[in-house]
This record gives C-alpha cells, sequence and structure tokens, in this order.
C-alpha cells in the first residue's frame, strides 16, 4: 500500500486565522480542504480546526465518519449534516479537531476497504499537520459510518481512545441509498458474531445510539452489540432513542453531555515490556 498527503488549495469554510507559533505564522480554522491519496487515488476530506486551536496546546481529535448517502469525491458532502451541523450550532462543545474524510462512490462497502484505509491516512495526516493528544483519539459515525466505525474500531481497538457508535449495525447489509452490499464485520465462521465482535473491541469505551423505531438499519444490531459488550463486562453505554427513526444522528451529536463523555476519555499510556512506566 502507498499512501501519500496532499494540502488542497481551497478552504470549504474559513471562520478566522488564528496565531500558529512564536513565529508570528498564522492558522487557519473552521472546516478546511485537504487530500490524500491511497494508492494513487484521490480521497478529499476536510479537517475542523476550532478558533482558539494554537499549537502550543495538545488537542483531541475525532475521526467522523459519513453515511451511505454522502459517497462521492467533492470533499464537501459529508460535511452537510450530522456531527458538522452540531459543531456550527454549538462550536464551543467541541474543543478538538475533527477529521471528516469522504469514502468514494465506487461500489464497494464503504469503510471495509480502501474508504477506511483513506479515513485511518486522513487521521494519520492530521496528527502530523497539527498538535494532536496521542491519547484522545477519537472514532465515530452514523449509519454507514457506524459500521464502519464498527469495522475500526475490531481492527485497530489499540488506534483510538473511545467511541460513539450511532445506529451502526455489524451482520450483512445492503445500503438502502447506496446499494452496496456490506459483509459482515465478525470474523467469517463465528458462532456469535456480536460477541466475536465485542472481544475485539472489548478495552474501548463505546457509547451507542440507535432509535427504536429505526426503519433502515434494525435496533437490535444495536441492542445485541451492547448486550455482547456488556455481558464481557466491557465499558459500553447504550441510549435507545423513543419513537426515533434512523436519524438518531442529529439527537445524539446534539447531547452536550454525550459529547463532554467522549471528550473526557484517555487512552492509557502504553507501559513498556519491563512493566516500567
Amino acid at each position: 500500500m502507498r499512501i501519500s498527503f496532499v494540502v488542497g488549495a481551497t478552504l470549504a469554510v474559513v471562520l478566522t486565522l488564528a496565531p500558529a507559533d512564536a513565529l508570528g505564522q498564522t492558522q487557519e480554522t473552521g472546516f478546511l480542504d485537504r487530500d490524500v491519496a491511497v494508492d494513487e487515488i484521490e480521497y478529499r476530506y476536510q479537517v475542523y480546526v476550532p478558533r482558539q486551536y494554537t499549537r502550543e496546546t495538545r488537542w483531541p481529535v475525532i475521526l467522523a465518519l459519513h453515511g451511505g448517502g454522502e459517497y462521492g469525491t467533492d470533499g464537501i458532502r459529508q460535511t452537510a449534516g450530522g456531527l458538522a451541523n452540531a459543531i456550527r450550532r454549538h462550536p464551543e462543545r467541541f474543543p478538538a479537531l475533527v477529521v471528516f474524510p469522504q469514502s468514494r462512490a465506487d461500489g464497494t462497502p464503504g469503510w471495509h476497504l480502501d474508504g477506511g484505509r483513506a479515513a485511518l491516512a486522513a487521521l494519520e495526516r492530521t496528527e502530523g499537520e497539527f498538535s494532536v493528544d496521542p491519547r484522545r483519539v477519537f472514532l465515530t459515525g452514523l449509519s454507514a459510518g457506524g459500521n464502519g466505525s464498527w469495522v475500526l474500531a475490531s481492527r485497530h481497538p489499540d488506534r483510538f481512545a473511545a467511541a460513539l457508535i450511532i445506529c451502526g449495525w455489524i451482520s450483512e447489509f445492503r445500503g438502502r441509498t447506496s446499494g452496496v452490499l456490506y459483509p459482515p464485520v465478525a470474523p467469517a465462521g463465528s458462532a456469535d458474531p456480536f460477541a466475536a465482535v465485542a472481544l475485539k473491541v472489548k478495552s474501548l469505551p463505546i457509547w451507542i445510539v440507535h432509535g427504536d423505531a429505526d426503519s433502515v438499519v434494525s435496533v437490535d444490531e444495536s441492542r445485541r452489540m451492547a448486550a455482547a459488550l456488556k455481558a464481557i463486562g466491557a465499558n459500553v453505554q447504550y441510549t435507545e432513542l423513543a419513537g426515533v427513526d434512523h436519524n438518531a444522528w442529529d439527537p445524539a451529536y446534539g447531547n452536550a453531555d454525550l459529547i463532554a463523555w467522549l471528550l473526557r476519555q484517555r487512552r492509557a499510556p502504553l507501559v513498556p515490556s519491563d512493566g516500567q512506566p
């Protein structure tokens, strides 16, 4: 796999200019356009930089995966709603860098394959470009992005400090909007796929949100994942929204307490093999 990074030439939204360092340089803030190339294919993404950002502080970073309706190559559609809208409404609740990758509409199952590789590459690029706290890297996603969050969390549990997963699933599923067939998240042949995924992500604090009236993705997917995590003593919280259909993300991202919980989490520091700190 070859990954290269290219910084986009334009800004989607610029809120202000802030001091970047003691040399008097300026740091653009707001929703900034960026590009990343995976195997010579361009993936556009945006990174949100808070107005108060300075390089003297290490900032938490959130990787936010979009749903099936936002596949594309424009680099903008994935910030038309969801977490990006919550940030625009209440920027004071989000003292964090936020990476918004965009998976291409190429008929593949989104974040399972190259879309997921591009998302991690965009995250890595952000960590190199900005001042990031490596113990406060978070993962979230909605709908197909919720499915993608289970994928990335199960493959890279040590990469993140916590995950917020909204109306996702782990079973085989065909997208209502994209028509894409998503394979199961659990390894083939798993006797209990929910238990198998739970074992892979058990080290992560996870908050799951789903509407009980979801007509697109069965709420049973989240119920069974929450139960599997609780059964092994994992740090999981589950919120089921009464009367809410598929759009559980607006109430979830609009919940100040839930966002504050996410940003409070810390990944435990690595301990050397000799047991010394």
